[in-house]
């Protein structure tokens, strides 16, 4: 059996790896769960150079999310600290699945966060989805950590004499979306400003964090730059390897070599 070390990242299936960790052990989860479509990461209309763009998942089937989405939701329950939370990123097509698992391990849910980017795919007959939706869950709600004036102070104002810390801790978050133009990239993955809004509102230093689907990475790479613990699985090997070259070079964007 393979020792899991805390701040590396593995080339492993989650549901195999969480197995490994022991019970109790992680503060913070954030994570964004492989969509339950055909997803061509790679058309025309996401403007990507294919060239620039790795190769991505071989998708769960719809009829098959839930299942796949209870399996791994069980496993983080095991191995979440009491004190601990959990962000799970998700698109409409599967958010019922999504939010069905949770009420079943028996997570609690604060927050419904919304995610309004900046623009979305161009549509002819319904209307554009630019948003993306956020669960906020705990296993012990009187437990869970939460530092509510981590980024403002309480009596910090706007401009206009608003609250700082309460315009920030709405529900409803716009935050523009990363392009990597020229460099090496995966399809989709979280902003490095929503990742660290998380970890500074769910967490302080030497927090072990934990991503079972890391993607490119960005929740360790910006965990790491916060003095976080961090802990993944990823278990496409380009991804996996683009992943690691961040983290082992100290590098947020890696330029793509001709």
């Amino acid at each position: 059996m393979k020792k899991i070390k805390i701040n590396e990242i593995y080339n492993l299936n989650c549901i195999e790896g969480m197995d490994l960790i022991p019970k109790n052990n992680v503060d913070l989860v954030i994570t964004d769960p492989p969509f339950a479509i055909n997803f061509k990461a790679k058309k025309a209309n996401y403007n990507r150079n294919v060239s620039r763009v790795l190769s991505g998942y071989n998708e769960i089937k719809p009829e098959d999310y839930y299942d796949f989405t209870l399996e791994w939701m069980s496993k983080v329950f095991r191995i979440l600290k009491n004190s601990g939370s959990m962000y799970v990123f998700s698109g409409w097509n599967n958010l019922k699945d999504i939010l069905r698992a949770l009420d079943d391990v028996g997570f609690i849910t604060i927050n419904h966060i919304i995610w309004k980017y900046q623009f979305g795919v161009v549509t002819k007959n319904k209307f554009v989805t630019s948003h993306y939706h956020c669960l906020y869950v705990c296993k012990d709600d009187k437990s869970r950590k939460f530092f509510p004036f981590s980024r403002f102070k309480k009596e910090e104002k706007t401009q206009d004499g608003r609250s700082l810390h309460y315009k920030d801790k709405e529900d409803v978050w716009n935050i523009k979306r990363e392009y990597w133009t020229g460099d090496e990239k995966t399809p989709t993955k979280l902003p490095s400003e929503l990742i660290q809004k998380l970890l500074e509102y769910s967490s302080e230093k030497k927090d072990l964090i934990f991503d079972p689907f890391l993607g490119s990475g960005q929740v360790a790479v910006v965990s790491k730059s916060l003095n976080r613990r961090f802990l993944g699985f990823e278990i496409v090997p380009e991804y996996y390897e683009f992943a690691k070259k961040r983290l082992d070079q100290g590098m947020y964007r890696i330029k793509k070599m001709n």
